[in-house]
């Protein structure tokens, strides 16, 4: 077994998801206010100065774009902000790529910013009085612990530049491979918060070195969820679908993301990537997924504790009798609604608030397996609606996510059938036969599904032309064959340059 994790606090990666919020044009009012008092509490509780300036200031934050603010010397400076100014590439990695949505904006208080500086500068006297003492009088390990302290203070108060360089120090002084690789973690998180997927996609490769090299079990599963949210982000999903897929059963890295969110994340990654015979036994009757999608709230509360994919043998047979055991005159406790959102963040998350609704994401992975394509469109509007247009990770990819489930379904339709109505088809999937003719010619031009589409007679038909294995092989020999053909021409003609040089 390896140490517990360290450094797995800081950053507060939900408060990164209340920005994508307050500037995603399909997000609720509702919920937008109450991303705006989610940041401002934790500005306050934080004492978040450089995050607050980051996001908020009258001149310089990516969120403020109207000037708002409480104060009138900041309201001078708000007048000078110049129209229409572009985000840095940093900054449009944690808001959507619509803008700030309007009335969303997180006002400016400047006595507020002056005051959490103030408060800022005093604990880091305090954080380097203390690592002047162990200098002094301490060892190598109280020196480090003070550093580390500063790295995590910087990381708290949204501070990226300084906390990635205090992580550094800290991870380049440091000689314990489980702290090393704990480090690495935090600074991806810093990355994932602010959207800077090149310090993401360094790190992760530096960690899996790190791992590879004698990680524990409990680092080497992490590092799973990690990279696998890493690839989401850049669109590889067919490489996250197996990392998420894992991470399910053994996840544990609730600093990153809550297990609903790994759910759907893993649910739609394999959607959109596995083979069919790996979307059958991998999401549609995995275990941990099914106790989720389709079951009631006990049941979902044995898959999140792992009850259910450990099977009955997970508990011995004290604890089954414990539990099975009910005083006299006690009533069995009713099923409750799981706020599967908090779910692993804090013990003292809000009991009344509402369980996230996964009949749509159910529905789509059970029509498309199925073959209930009409249901399956459905659902793929509903899934776009709740969940790609309100997660800052699915946000971007969601245009291209849509067309790629679209394009499974055709496929999958089509491989059954040498000739399809177009008409037939499309009342299958509940569209137009327009709509389709159009949809399925983008798909063929760009040699997406091998087909042809017959309007001139009757209402038209498709016809699939499925390739052939052997003829596959000998276009590919004779294309590759021309490609040396023209390599080697060009090879002998430089030979001959070189041969006439030296007579």
């Amino acid at each position: 077994m390896g140490s517990d994790p360290q450094y797995a606090k800081w950053p507060l990666l939900p408060l990164s998801q209340h920005v994508f919020t307050l500037t995603n044009p399909y997000a609720a009012q509702p919920a937008q206010q109450a991303a705006v008092k989610s940041l401002q509490d934790a500005v306050s509780q934080h004492k978040m100065a450089p995050l607050y300036k980051y996001l908020a200031h009258p001149t310089e934050g990516i969120l403020n774009t109207a000037g708002e603010t409480t104060s009138a010397a900041s309201a001078v400076s708000a007048h000078q902000k110049p129209p229409g100014r572009k985000l840095s590439a940093a900054a449009a990695g944690m808001v959507a790529s619509g803008g700030v949505a309007p009335g969303a904006n997180l006002p400016w208080d400047d006595q507020l910013y002056r005051q959490l500086h103030a408060d800022n500068d005093k604990e880091l006297e305090n954080i380097q009085k203390e690592e002047d003492e162990a200098v002094e009088k301490a060892g190598d390990t109280e020196i480090m612990a003070a550093r580390g302290k500063r790295a995590e203070f910087f990381a708290k108060i949204g501070d990226k530049d300084k906390a990635i360089s205090a992580y550094e120090d800290v991870l380049e002084k440091n000689g314990i491979l489980g702290t090393k690789i704990d480090i690495v973690l935090a600074v991806i998180r810093m990355g994932l918060f602010y959207g800077d997927r090149a310090l993401v996609k360094k790190y992760v490769t530096k960690a899996k070195t790190l791992v590879e090299s004698g990680g524990d079990w409990d680092r080497r599963n992490r590092l799973k969820a990690y990279e696998g949210l890493h690839l989401l982000t850049v669109r590889s999903y067919n490489l996250a679908a197996p990392l998420l897929l894992d991470s399910l059963s053994t996840f544990t890295s609730y600093e990153l993301c809550t297990y609903s969110n790994l759910v759907v994340y893993s649910v739609l990654a394999g959607s959109v990537s596995l083979k069919r015979v790996d979307f059958k036994s991998k999401v549609v009757d995995a275990p941990e997924i099914k106790a989720i999608l389709g079951a009631d709230g006990d049941d979902k509360m044995l898959a999140l504790t792992g009850a259910i994919s450990a099977g009955p043998g997970a508990e011995d047979a004290e604890m089954r009798d414990a539990k099975g055991a009910t005083a006299p005159g006690t009533s069995t406790k009713a099923t409750t609604a799981v706020n599967l959102t908090t779910l692993g963040t804090g013990l003292d998350q809000p009991a009344t608030e509402m369980a996230i609704d996964f009949s749509s994401l159910a529905q789509l992975v059970n029509s498309l397996y199925n073959g209930h394509y009409k249901l399956f469109f459905q659902a793929l509007a509903l899934v776009e609606e709740k969940f790609l247009t309100q997660d800052r990770y699915l946000f971007e990819h969601r245009g291209w996510f849509i067309r790629e489930m679209r394009l499974r379904a055709y496929q999958q339709l089509l491989q059954s059938y040498r000739v399809v109505g177009l008409e037939s088809m499309a009342n299958d999937f509940g569209v137009t036969v327009d709509f389709l003719d159009r949809d399925l010619a983008r798909f063929i031009a760009g040699g997406r599904i091998p087909c042809t589409i017959d309007r001139v007679t009757g209402k038209g038909v498709i016809e699939t032309n499925r390739p052939d294995d052997k003829n596959k092989q000998y276009q590919d020999v004779v294309k590759q064959g021309d490609q040396l053909i023209t390599k080697l021409q060009k090879y002998g003609q430089a030979v001959r340059l070189r041969g006439s040089e030296r007579a």
